[in-house]
């Protein structure tokens, strides 16, 4: 990969998100890289104010006016102070980026739109850890985007969950 890469990262707030976060703040992002954290809340379809972005997500949302509580109320989203802290601390040192895209629908799909829209060169995610059986019954979101991503995707498992 080049110099001045576009890397998304999957952000839904769960351990497996924080973790792959992690990791790409640790393992891949590098100076001049731009981050973007991708969200995906689902679409309830009472949510007029986001009927605007409903198809192509918000505009890109800078992480210093992210921090700011009308923005953050303006697209209903918690700030966590561990995932803020990662930013800070890892972003900082590395001389990174950090822009916030935020979609609503269904993970699978808007994942692997997001890799398009954004042109990403590389896509970093959390696993919930499901087994086998669950992952049939549920679906998994990662194996979605896994095969019909247009980049590469890097998976980021939790050591401590063991799904069967």
């Amino acid at each position: 990969m080049t110099r001045d890469r576009k890397i998304g990262v999957a952000v839904d707030l769960s351990k497996g998100s924080k973790l792959a976060l992690k990791w790409a703040i640790d393992n891949l992002v590098d100076k001049d890289d731009t981050l973007y954290m991708i969200h995906v809340k689902p679409f309830t379809g009472n949510e007029s104010r986001n009927l605007l972005w409903s198809a192509t997500g918000s505009p890109l949302i800078p992480m210093s006016e992210f921090r700011d509580k009308e923005v953050t109320h303006k697209y209903d989203v918690e700030l966590d102070p561990e995932v803020l802290d990662m930013l800070d601390t890892g972003c900082r040192q590395k001389h990174v980026t950090v822009v916030v895209k935020i979609y609503w629908g269904d993970a699978r799909d808007k994942l692997c739109a997001a890799v398009g829209d954004l042109k990403l060169d590389c896509l970093v995610m959390g696993s919930r850890g499901l087994g086998s059986i669950q992952r049939v019954v549920l679906g998994s979101v990662t194996s979605h985007v896994m095969a019909n991503a247009t980049c590469p995707v890097t998976i980021v498992k939790d050591p401590t969950s063991h799904g069967f």
